[in-house]
């Protein structure tokens, strides 16, 4: 039996996740803050970049299982820049934001997409029976079912830090100034 896979992003988000996290953020200074908005930032470009792996697999994988039960006589390779378009997902849920970062550690990610269904090898799809092909598909809904709850309670937290720093700017607290001199100093 393999070992419980571990949940998207790991200890670092579990840390972002944590109630306490957000504890004392009124008493922060203004450098603190935007760090801990750094960190939210970092981490949710990591699970996005992560669901966009699993998404493009489990894609792959329910196309094969489609194209069996209507016995489609086209390759899955065929169908590939079908499945890979974002045709037939409907309206994107993202919420917009403009990335400042980039996701750290990809290899990793792609690790833990793989350690959902490691007894399935993805590497050909066509030749997975239909039990695999089946096993996969549930793990790897599974895991983008628990990753997109992880991602959206990071966009949340996001969201709280981005209103404690609205709320300084709003009553005062901060300087713009200040800010754009600090920017100015880290490019």
């Amino acid at each position: 039996m393999t070992a419980p896979t571990p949940a998207a992003g790991g200890a670092a988000v579990d840390a972002l996740l944590d109630p306490a996290f957000l504890d004392g953020i009124e008493e922060l200074s203004m450098a603190q803050v935007r760090a801990l908005r750094h960190q939210a930032e970092q981490e949710e470009v990591n699970l996005s970049y992560t669901r966009r792996l699993l998404q493009g697999r489990l894609d792959i994988v329910r196309r094969e299982l489609q194209r069996r039960a209507e016995h489609d006589g086209r390759s899955l390779v065929d169908l590939l820049p079908e499945i890979l378009s974002e045709k037939g997902r409907g309206p994107a849920h993202g919420l917009g934001r403009h990335q400042t970062v980039q996701p750290t550690a990809p290899e990793h990610m792609e690790q833990w997409v793989n350690s959902l269904a490691p007894d399935v090898d993805l590497s050909d799809v066509p030749s997975l029976p239909d039990d695999k092909l089946e096993s996969a598909a549930r793990a790897l809904g599974a895991g983008e079912r628990s990753l997109s709850e992880r991602r959206r309670g990071v966009q949340q937290v996001m969201d709280a830090v981005a209103g404690e720093l609205a709320r300084r700017y709003r009553d005062g607290l901060a300087d713009v100034a200040q800010l754009l001199a600090d920017e100015s100093r880290h490019r």
